[in-house]
């Protein structure tokens, strides 16, 4: 059965190469605005995966995204971002990529046609029932995420898909499929535009949501984060001087003392208390 994939039909918009930069700029513009609502369709699919990732994680399990291309490295975008925005550990999010690491910065030719590489890939991270696998990818039909989820499903782990098309083999393959339809991109086929941009927005919701019912967030500031540069040391002075009600220089050297800013507002209220 031949799959049509409206990520990869023609453009709405004709002769590009005799626009001018502005009418480039507006058209892909106007393009994008129509990316968050396509997701916010998408919203009880994304919760129900939200939800099933929360509770494995309560169990100890951990959350790996498989892709290839742009959406290989969107996840490992994510992924590596959670360790200093929450504080956890490298492994509690996990970005996997066709072709490996060299991969992120340069493509790795026919990587994403091996259907079995990907669970090789999972294997090696000790990949068990305890943990959820998502496969992100635009085109909701690259073969190595198909044969990671597959196998994944076969070893009874839970499998989300995040794609830009309808009734994809992605979204019949995975447990907790989420579908943003985005329509053709403003280049034919490029889906690292619209397509790419939903998937980070949907990458974004799930590891933050996620994160902040594991308890990582406080009201809403990140009490957890990593204290990795000037800036979010002076940002995390600021949370502990404004949680306590105290001058700045005093929180600064709370802060340095405890270097995280939930253990610094904690032991200044006990030894209050």
């Amino acid at each position: 059965m031949h799959f049509e994939k409206t990520t990869e039909q023609a453009s709405h918009y004709q002769h590009l190469e005799t626009l001018s930069i502005r009418e480039l700029l507006t058209g892909i513009n106007a393009e994008d605005q129509t990316v968050p609502l396509a997701v916010q369709k998408a919203m009880p699919q994304v919760e129900a995966l939200v939800e099933v990732v929360v509770a494995k994680m309560l169990q100890g399990g951990r959350l790996f995204y498989i892709g290839a291309g742009t959406s290989g490295r969107l996840g490992i975008v994510d992924a590596s971002e959670c360790p200093p925005t929450f504080g956890v550990p490298f492994d509690w999010v996990n970005g996997i990529i066709a072709g490996g690491d060299q991969a992120i910065r340069k493509a790795v030719e026919f990587a994403e046609d091996d259907r079995q590489q990907a669970w090789i890939d999972l294997s090696a991270h000790q990949i068990n029932a305890n943990d959820v696998v998502v496969g992100i990818a635009a085109s909701g039909t690259t073969p190595y995420v198909l044969g990671g989820l597959e196998q994944a499903k076969l070893q009874g782990i839970i499998t989300g898909g995040i794609c830009c098309n309808a009734q994809s083999p992605l979204a019949l393959a995975a447990d907790f499929p989420i579908e943003v339809v985005v329509g053709p991109e403003f280049v034919t086929g490029s889906s690292r535009m619209k397509a790419g941009t939903a998937q980070k927005l949907v990458l974004n919701m799930i590891s933050t949501a996620t994160m902040i019912r594991l308890g990582r967030v406080k009201g809403n500031k990140m009490v957890d984060m990593q204290l990795s540069n000037s800036k979010l040391i002076d940002r995390g002075v600021r949370m502990v001087a404004a949680e306590l009600q105290i001058p700045y220089e005093e929180a600064q050297i709370l802060l340095d003392k405890h270097q995280q800013v939930r253990a610094a507002i904690e032991a200044y209220k006990e030894q209050g208390s």
